[in-house]
Parts: structure tokens; sequence; C-alpha cells
């Protein structure tokens, strides 16, 4: 088993919207990736609910069975109009992935 887990820092605003409503859009549209790609073998998005300097806007933990499951999810054209959307409204990311 794989585990995927990214987390996003957003900008204050980007698209006409502040963070909160980007946080949101962002929640959906990677929660929305489950029922299209396959290889997702769970998915959890979380908002973060405590201020800090250092804490991330946004939480994606989700698992593949192996690495090919997250190449093929990484190259799949649903999940790269979400890449689209932090590209928008992302100012940073850091992403880990092991195998279990």
């Amino acid at each position: 088993m794989l585990k995927h887990i990214v987390l996003f820092k957003l900008k204050d605003s980007a698209g006409g919207a502040g963070k909160d409503q980007n946080a949101w859009k962002l929640k959906a549209a990677i929660e929305a990736l489950a029922g299209k790609i396959p290889q997702i073998v769970t998915m959890e998005v979380g908002i973060n609910t405590v201020p800090a300097e250092a804490a991330y806007d946004v939480a994606l933990y989700s698992e593949f069975s192996d690495k090919d499951g997250l190449e093929i999810y990484q190259k799949h054209p649903e999940h790269m109009k979400v890449v689209d959307l932090v590209k928008s409204v992302a100012a940073g990311r850091v992403v880990v992935d092991y195998v279990i």
C-alpha cells in the first residue's frame, strides 16, 4: 500500500475569492476525484482549523495499491484539472509518499 500525503498552503486571495473559499473549493475538487479515478483506494481531505504560522491550509491523505496506481492517478485528465486549480490558488505545497 502506498500512502500519498500533500499539504497545501493557499494564497490569501486568488481568482476573486479569499483563502477560506478557495480551501473549500479545493477540498470539493479533490474529493470529486474519488469517484472518477479507480486507482484511489481511499482519500480524505481536511481544512486546517487551528491557524498558526507553520500550518498549512488543506491536507490530502490518500492511498493507492502501489506506485503504478499513484502514477496513473497523477496523469489522469481529471487530476490534471485539479492541478490547474492548485496552481491558481496555492502559494506552496509539500508532499510525502511512503509504502507500508
